[in-house]
């Protein structure tokens, strides 16, 4: 069948990139922005919050070996897509939950997701993740690519990315590549 793409966007790109590079069936994970009006966004410009754009992951899967319904489950599991503009201590526009879809089949069960969960959820919170089509998605810099993987040591990999991706490992083990272990923190 060959490979589809969907844009998960999850607060801090770091940290989204990092979970999908875990799962089987994920092709490539690159970290950029979508979501905004300005053309090809730098970094400085993003973290002003008057892009529009958000910092998020363009992840190519191959939709036999990873349904994108797992793919939700994940991105479901591993932010708050109840806080508006901000995951933790990151805050702004540029971290709002978002996906940005390829497909009616994406959009459809992401819907779906999104009206389980909020049926779910008890009291005043309920899902604000955004919801469109994608128009355009712009890579981020260089530098920002396999961040974990290349820093795991630094204090943000340490004490936001990995608790995080340990979260992955415990809930979804069946869907980790097969190389990937509790000791293999980079994946």
């Amino acid at each position: 069948m060959g490979t589809e793409r969907i844009v998960f966007c999850g607060g801090c790109f770091w940290c989204t990139e990092a979970i999908f590079q875990l799962l089987d069936g994920v092709v490539s994970v690159t970290p950029g922005y979508a979501g905004g009006h300005v053309p090809n966004p730098t970094y400085e410009q993003v973290c002003t919050g008057t892009t529009g754009h958000a910092e998020c992951v363009e992840v190519v899967y191959d939709p036999d070996r990873l349904s994108i319904d797992d793919q939700l489950a994940v991105f479901f599991a591993t932010h708050d897509p109840t806080t508006p503009n901000r995951q933790g201590n990151d805050v702004g526009p540029q971290y709002r939950s978002m996906i940005l879809y390829t497909t009616e089949e994406q959009a459809k069960l992401a819907r779906q997701w999104i009206e389980n969960l909020n049926r779910e959820l008890v009291g005043s919170k309920q899902v604000v993740t955004e919801l469109r089509m994608l128009e355009n998605f712009y890579p981020a810099e260089e530098y920002h690519r396999n961040y974990f993987r290349r820093n795991p040591d630094a204090a943000y990999c340490e004490f936001v990315i990995e608790p995080k991706l340990a979260k992955l490992r415990k809930l979804f083990p069946s869907l980790l590549r097969k190389d990937v272990s509790r000791n293999n923190r980079a994946g």
